[in-house]
């Protein structure tokens, strides 16, 4: 009996432990079953907004060696639609107010306190100066004082203020500032490239400045270009920007240059700012704003630098906004007076001369800093030019030859123009020609086409008069129309 009740007592002992076993169990279930939803979630999350974490970690890694693979990142970079809206920013107006309209071009400057000069004010000036009245109407300028002393700050826009008041009045002028609150960490960064420590500082301050100005000026205009704050510009640029967009019309870029040097004279369309100014700001401490630009560039799929000559703007400054170190650089391609753009209309290049490589004719025919380039021509070689329709010309200009292969020149040759069209879209030509007269030391140029042509120009052809040795460099052939034929 004892034995007996001895083991019904360790029975409903045994009974309780698992009735406790079968709890904590269920416990156990329950919340295993919580950590795993909780981890569910969290995948969820990560899948939702972090589905670019690894490939942006990559490219943060390439970027950092300043080895980027534009091909590997493109589509993944002009699908992110984060890049696509604004970055929420409270500016402050110092002078002016928000634009009545939208306009054709918005000018970016972005300008910090120097230890030695000040050329801020003269850049506006040029700006303003060298723009014709119609001209005014279509720009806009803002200016963005980006440093973090108040009183400085202060003492430029009273200079601004006073001087030039009557732009700020017409809505063509504004001026803004950013506070420091929305800086990131600008002190413990990165030193890559073995940059000192103020160099990093400064260099990285100056993406994040260029980034809040893009963002401001995302909706301003339709266009938007990006000038220093100490520079002066070319007699009518605005104009000759437009012309160079017009020609461009149909073709994919993502940034035209009218200067080669820093971020001076670099154009883009107003729709990609939004996707520059984030791309400046996940960057900012990697390397300075015109490496962050090439690659930018390169990740919307345009390979190729697409500048244009001559510059339109010019570096004036002698002491960088870096602790006022000598800064002696000149853009030897800027012409200030009289910059007169041509036309060259639209037209069909061919030539019967053996090609090198990929200099192929079209690279003459245009302002891009490119040329055709030819092996040893021989007489009776030629380049041609058939138009799209027929025009009026007012000038030509011929240029053979480079600076590093000057004895690449056409050293025997003429230039012509046809009337009366023959064959076919693709083998069309004129069965006349007139001679306007021989390139002399590899050039060539004429004036007042349009009263010693009388008829309407379909063909333009630059024609080989003895064979040469050397090989020929065509580097650019320049036509400005004075009016186009209507039949």
């Amino acid at each position: 009996q004892v034995t007996l009740l001895y083991a019904l007592f360790h029975m409903r002992h045994n009974l309780k432990y698992f009735d406790k076993m079968r709890c904590l169990r269920k416990r156990s279930a329950v919340s295993f079953l919580g950590v795993l939803v909780i981890c569910l979630l969290f995948m969820n999350l990560y899948i939702e907004d972090g589905y670019v974490l690894e490939g942006d970690k990559q490219l943060i890694r390439e970027t950092a060696t300043h080895q980027l693979n534009p091909e590997r990142y493109v589509h993944t970079f002009k699908d992110l639609s984060n890049f696509s809206g604004s970055i929420n920013i409270s500016y402050r107006y110092l002078a002016g107010t928000p634009l009545p309209r939208k306009r054709y071009l918005t000018i970016g400057l972005s300008s910090v306190k120097r230890k030695k000069g000040n050329y801020l004010l003269e850049t506006i000036k040029s700006i303003f100066e060298q723009s014709s009245y119609e001209e005014l109407k279509e720009i806009a300028v803002v200016v963005q004082l980006a440093d973090f002393d108040s009183a400085w700050c202060e003492g430029m826009v009273q200079d601004i203020s006073q001087k030039f008041a009557h732009h700020i009045i017409a809505g063509r002028l504004i001026v803004i500032h950013v506070p420091e609150e929305y800086y990131p960490v600008l002190n413990g960064l990165k030193r890559n490239y073995n940059d000192p420590e103020d160099r990093v500082k400064f260099r990285s301050k100056q993406n994040v400045d260029y980034a809040f100005l893009l963002n401001f000026c995302a909706n301003l205009s339709d266009y938007y270009v990006m000038l220093e704050d100490d520079v002066r510009c070319s007699k009518n640029f605005l104009t000759a920007v437009k012309k160079v967009i017009t020609s461009r019309e149909g073709s994919y870029w993502v940034t035209l240059e009218f200067s080669k040097l820093g971020y001076i004279g670099k154009l883009y369309h107003s729709h990609d700012l939004p996707r520059l100014a984030h791309f400046l700001l996940m960057f900012y401490q990697e390397m300075p704003c015109d490496w962050l630009l090439i690659h930018f560039r390169g990740l919307l799929a345009q390979k190729e630098v697409i500048r244009f000559k001559p510059s339109l703007f010019q570096h004036m400054g002698y002491y960088s906004s870096y602790k006022g170190a000598e800064n002696k650089l000149k853009d030897d391609d800027f012409e200030e007076e009289s910059f007169d753009i041509p036309d060259n209309p639209p037209a069909n290049l061919h030539t019967n001369m053996n090609v090198f490589e990929n200099y192929e004719a079209s690279k003459a025919y245009s302002s891009i800093d490119e040329y055709f380039w030819g092996k040893a021509p021989s007489t009776g070689d030629f380049y041609g030019i058939v138009f799209e329709k027929p025009i009026k010309i007012s000038k030509i200009k011929v240029v053979t030859g480079t600076e590093d292969r000057q004895n690449d020149i056409l050293q025997h040759g003429a230039l012509e123009v046809g009337e009366k069209i023959v064959g076919s879209k693709k083998g069309r030509q004129c069965t006349t020609y007139l001679r306007l007269g021989e390139f002399k030391n590899g050039n060539f140029e004429i004036t007042d086409l349009e009263h010693k042509v009388l008829f309407d120009i379909n063909c333009m052809r630059i024609l080989v008069t003895k064979s040469q040795k050397e090989w020929l460099i065509i580097r650019s052939i320049s036509v400005w129309t004075s009016q186009t034929s209507i039949q």
